[in-house]
């Protein structure tokens, strides 16, 4: 994913609101704070949970490359996908993911990525890393971190996509995804270096399970780590870094960067999960993870969430914000796939008002999400 330097957040004085009750009075807000930090770590846990299982899928695929072990480890990247975009949230304020010295991200899930940085495309049968044999004669996890976004932003070597367009490769389907066959891994196959690209896939996986095991690390209860930090912080300051999660998912990096630039330059290089066609799911994924942090839920599990401390000063607002969650949720299903043919065509076709609809949706939640932060004493401003 794109990095993005557009936000700030600065804390604003505590108001009271209704009644002379305080938004965040320490004994109701707190459960709220420790319940986030549970979520987080659960919602960690599954995108970990799953990323291990895409990589028994790949070390499977690379033993022995079949077409029906390439199936399966597509079927793995796609099923790894939901836990990890409704974990979105839980950036932009400077936590585990995206520490500016430490972070992870920017190997995780950065985008868009220039296949030809990785490996041979449609008229450059020699290009990327996978075919440098020359400049790289040796791939290992410590070449492919350093080369990833080295000389520009997508120059991506690393991450769930650079996964994608190795199992998929290129997408030049209208109506499906990218079909590269299991040969382009089968020495003296379709593709030259086949065993160099198979030890990149195997290489590139084993870094993703490796980052993410390192910010469940800093979620996981009873630890000297961040969600230890991050429970002992004001209500204020922890009510802040939720919001700013939410908010600025909401607004400039999902209504904005994945769907508005999509949506006005009509270019399938600009949609999310561009090889899979799987750019709707992500798009989903996010939105419900913004609906999970407010509702202080993931999954079956369920406890204490903001919805609770709107509630308790602005119960019209609470109303207003569920609605808006949802409205999201289902202008986003509404769109119909793939992603990259509903951004085309003219501005009164079905699928360009599908996603326009579902922009305006985010757009009218994140401001929403302003009014919340209003009403809980928290100062939001999003660039």
């Amino acid at each position: 994913m794109k990095k993005l330097g557009w936000m700030a957040l600065v804390a604003g004085a505590l108001v009271s609101a209704g009644c002379g009750t305080e938004p965040l009075e320490e004994s109701r807000a707190k459960p709220v704070v420790e319940r986030y930090a549970a979520l987080v770590n659960e919602n960690y846990t599954d995108v970990v949970e799953k990323a291990r299982a895409l990589r028994t899928a790949v070390e499977a695929f690379v033993a022995d490359p079949t077409e029906a072990k390439l199936t399966a480890a597509r079927n793995a990247w796609l099923a790894a996908r939901p836990a990890y975009t409704q974990s979105e949230p839980f950036r932009f304020y400077g936590g585990p993911i995206d520490d500016e010295e430490t972070g992870p991200e920017g190997r995780i899930n950065s985008w868009p990525l220039d296949e030809a940085y990785i490996d041979s495309v449609e008229g450059a049968p020699n290009a990327g890393i996978i075919n440098a044999t020359a400049a790289y004669p040796t791939l290992s996890e410590e070449l492919l971190e350093s080369l990833n976004e080295r000389d520009g932003e997508t120059n991506i070597a690393t991450g769930y996509h650079a996964i994608e367009f190795l199992l998929w490769g290129q997408d030049r389907s209208v109506t499906g995804p990218g079909n590269r066959p299991a040969t382009d891994f089968v020495d003296g196959g379709t593709a030259p270096n086949a065993a160099r690209r198979r030890e990149y896939l195997k290489l590139v996986t084993d870094l993703l399970v490796k980052d993410l095991e390192s910010v469940q690390a800093q979620w996981t209860p009873g630890g000297n780590n961040y969600a230890k930090s991050f429970t002992a912080l004001t209500p204020e300051e922890a009510v802040q870094r939720m919001l700013t999660g939410m908010g600025a998912l909401s607004g400039a990096e999902l209504s904005g960067e994945r769907m508005t630039v999509a949506y006005d330059n009509k270019d399938q290089e600009d949609e999310h999960s561009c090889f899979s066609d799987s750019t709707l799911a992500d798009l989903y994924g996010d939105a419900l993870g913004i609906q999970n942090v407010y509702l202080g839920r993931y999954g079956s599990q369920d406890g204490k969430g903001l919805d609770e401390l709107v509630a308790a000063v602005d119960p019209a607002l609470d109303k207003k914000m569920k609605e808006r969650l949802q409205a999201s949720l289902d202008a986003i299903q509404a769109i119909p796939g793939p992603f990259d043919q509903a951004i085309l065509g003219a501005d009164n076709s079905p699928g360009r008002q599908k996603v326009k609809a579902a922009i305006d949706a985010l757009r009218a939640q994140t401001e929403a999400l302003v009014e919340v932060s209003t009403v809980l004493g928290v100062e939001l401003n999003l660039e």
